[in-house]
């Protein structure tokens, strides 16, 4: 299980600094984190756009994998989403994971000129894009769906990405963790400060129980925790804080009880300081623990 684990950071798109958040992914890169988390809230004048940074980050790093965590569908129109992620991955050599949502601020959405959606069409409407991306993502001849949402006839996807790009989709309601595991190769639960630990098993057991009546696997549907917190100091807050090997202990047990598989850390300051650390006091702990 240690061998499966894989650690990333979340790194901001922020605008008023694009050298700082070049820094921290370059870091991340160079002390062999597995991926870089980059959120996608384009109505927020102080960020940059989120495929056009993740390209930046990209042309800059050299091995790290590249996430969305997660891309708006109802500001992405699912073809152009797939366009995007299969060209950056061609870009890249294969570094693209796709991590998306329905949009989860509608209202601010439908600001822009999306199609914000909510409630049970939130449902619909993603599991609609979820079979184009997939679609377009394989790259396999013509793609067309008259859907309720999503109306695409005869669209020809391409470029082919070199691997196999993973669809991850970010949610917490009942219905939609059932769609993630029926559809999704992964769950991405929101931060700890939303969804806390003691909230996760029942979500994990809709998802398992999706999956198992759609034919596959538990094992098929990956599941990443985005984890808000500080290591070290005497801060206290919502999220996770303490020393290190409290860190340690608690992300091995999450592992272990909780059966995530990926973190993507949030520092909530010091972002350089708190990656070196990460990596360095709280990354090798882990893996030591859940090796046992």
């Amino acid at each position: 299980m240690a061998e499966q684990l894989r650690f990333g950071v979340a790194v901001t798109p922020g605008a008023h600094d694009p050298a700082a958040m070049t820094e921290l992914a370059q870091a991340a890169d160079r002390a062999g984190l597995d991926l870089i988390a980059v959120q996608d809230h384009p109505y927020q004048p102080g960020h940059l756009d989120t495929w056009t940074a993740l390209t930046h980050l990209g042309a800059r790093t050299e091995r790290i994998g590249l996430l969305t965590d997660v891309a708006d569908l109802a500001l992405r129109p699912a073809p152009m989403l797939a366009k995007a992620a299969a060209s950056l991955d061609v870009l890249t050599s294969g570094r693209v994971e796709l991590g998306v949502g329905s949009g989860g601020f509608p209202d601010a959405v439908a600001g822009m000129g999306g199609h914000a959606v909510r409630g049970g069409q939130a449902v619909e409407f993603t599991a609609e894009a979820l079979a184009l991306l997939r679609a377009a993502l394989d790259a396999d001849g013509p793609i067309g769906l008259d859907g309720r949402h999503h109306r695409v006839g005869g669209y020809q996807p391409g470029p082919v990405p070199p691997h196999r790009v993973p669809v991850w989709v970010g949610a917490q309601g009942p219905r939609m963790l059932g769609l993630i595991g029926e559809l999704a190769d992964g769950w991405i639960c929101p931060l700890n400060i939303y969804v806390p630990p003691e909230e996760v098993p029942a979500k994990q057991a809709l998802i398992d129980r999706a999956a198992v009546a759609a034919g596959r696997g538990t094992g098929d549907v990956r599941r990443l925790y985005n984890v808000l917190g500080l290591i070290g100091g005497g801060h206290r807050g919502k999220g996770l804080f303490g020393p290190a090997e409290v860190w340690a202990q608690t992300l091995a047990g999450w592992a272990r009880e909780l059966r995530f598989d990926t973190f993507v850390f949030w520092p909530a300051m010091s972002e350089l300081d708190q990656l070196q650390r990460f990596t360095e006091e709280v990354v090798p702990r882990v893996r030591e623990l859940v090796r046992g």
